[in-house]
């Protein structure tokens, strides 16, 4: 009828339209972050032992330099998370990217542990700024089908990320010296920059949130579902049934029911980064006490990465098809028992790598699980904040699990028995998760609606 406005609810044309090259470019745009995320969050550790020789120092000196690095993630994730769900998914992530491209290139320069120590500090707020915003972005732009999917392949870009700067910075290292690493590190992701500005789009539903213009909104939706972009007028309004966030995002994680999902949401992803982290940190030192090569101790990290890849990729498509509490409690339970079969299976090569190989398919893989799991629980208008803050409860976990380990050796702890120190948080994680299931947000929590008819 002349004069009726046509209406579209934008989370149903996220539903409707088809995987094409638009949502694909999103997710390897989210995934090429994510590797060099990966790249320089690892990077450190790749010239330390380098840089401890050439200062004339001890590589157990640089367990500050290691903290500052998890302490600017930290801060990163509880900061820039909540400054996107104000200011847009993709302002935060380049700006992210510029932070921790810019000072992975000064560290480069640094000539002095104060040096270091800072310009860890300063990369690592803008590595922890943009982890949860592409996980955030590559959510929003994915069906309810594939989401945890889409996530989940997105994320292990990370774990490759880590896994290239193992590869290449041997090399690097012996011809350039170790500041090759950090300007490889910080010109990739500057370069990567120009990239994002052009073909990385901010997130429809965020749009829509916001009250930006139409005429931006639907040129992205013509992008998003093109077999209906005919629809799609100078008329057409847009709508989004989802609350619009006012005042103090953070405080909204615990209002309209959602305390307790938030709290049990906080208690797994720091007790499974702490087993992550405390695996990832020690476990080759503990099989080389209990006994193993040196050369297989260090493949164990390797291994355990690879399960997390694969786990990754495995309970992403379970999750989208089954109860996803149900998947991940029972891999962090499984976790539990892998782990166990690690401690015990130290003096067997047969035994000790398909355990941590099933360590890392439930540690690694259901925690970016979990982020999938995390980015589905909260809203549109705080989305960003919720996986953010999540993450940085998680970060702190992350530092404690290395430092729990070191305490339980200086306390004269056997290899073995901090290896199944590991087992208890493996379990608390999988009860939290299993009482998520118990305690979903409530749906009147979700009945307000953002609309764009103007």
């Amino acid at each position: 009828m002349p004069g009726q406005q046509h209406v579209i609810d934008v989370t149903a044309a996220i539903e409707r339209a088809r995987f094409g090259r638009f949502q694909f470019l999103i997710t390897a745009l989210c995934a090429l972050i994510a590797l060099l995320d990966g790249f320089d969050t690892q990077a450190i550790a790749y010239v330390a032992p380098v840089i401890a020789e050439q200062w004339g120092m001890s590589v157990a000196g640089f367990g500050p330099i290691f903290g500052a690095g998890l302490a600017g993630l930290t801060v990163g994730a509880f900061i820039l998370s909540p400054a996107a769900d104000r200011f847009g998914r993709k302002s935060i992530i380049l700006l992210s990217m510029l932070i921790f491209g810019v000072f992975s290139l000064v560290t480069a320069w640094a000539g002095t542990m104060n040096e270091l120590l800072i310009y860890r500090f300063l990369t690592g707020v803008g590595l922890g700024g943009a982890m949860p915003n592409i996980i955030a972005l590559t959510s929003e732009y994915a069906p309810a089908r594939l989401r945890a999917t889409l996530v989940t392949v997105m994320f292990c870009g990370f774990p490759f990320g880590s896994t290239v700067g193992g590869v290449i910075s041997a090399p690097l290292i012996a011809a350039y010296g170790w500041q090759s690493v950090f300007i490889v590190g910080g010109v990739a992701p500057l370069a990567v920059l120009l990239v994002l500005i052009v073909w990385l789009p901010e997130s429809l539903r965020y749009l829509v949130a916001s009250g930006a213009p139409r005429e931006r909104i639907g040129g992205i939706l013509k992008r998003l579902d093109p077999e209906h972009a005919s629809r799609i007028d100078a008329g057409t309004g847009f709508i989004l049934h989802e609350p619009k966030a006012t005042g103090f995002t953070v405080a909204k994680l615990f209002q309209e029911g959602r305390a307790r999902t938030t709290l049990l949401l906080w208690a797994a992803f720091f007790m499974n980064l702490l087993v992550m982290y405390f695996l990832v940190n020690w476990l080759p030192s503990l099989l080389r006490a209990s006994g193993m090569p040196i050369g297989t101790a260090i493949l164990s990290t390797a291994v355990l990465n690879l399960g997390g890849v694969v786990g990754a990729i495995a309970l992403g498509r379970m999750i989208d098809r089954m109860n996803p509490h149900l998947v991940l409690g029972s891999a962090y339970a499984a976790s539990a028992l892998f782990i166990v079969g690690v401690a015990f299976g130290s003096h067997d090569l047969w035994l000790l790598m398909p355990a941590v190989f099933l360590a890392g398919f439930g540690v690694v893989g259901a925690q970016i699980g979990m982020n999938a799991l995390a980015a589905g629980i909260y809203p549109t208008a705080i989305r960003s904040t919720g996986v953010g803050w999540a993450l940085g409860i998680g970060r702190i976990g992350s530092i404690i699990g290395p430092v729990a380990g070191g305490a339980l050796l200086g306390a004269g702890w056997s290899a073995q028995g901090v290896v199944l120190a590991a087992v208890g948080p493996a379990l608390l994680a999988s009860l939290a998760v299993f009482a998520l299931r118990r305690h979903p947000v409530p749906s009147g929590a979700l009945k307000a609606s953002a609309t764009l008819a103007h």
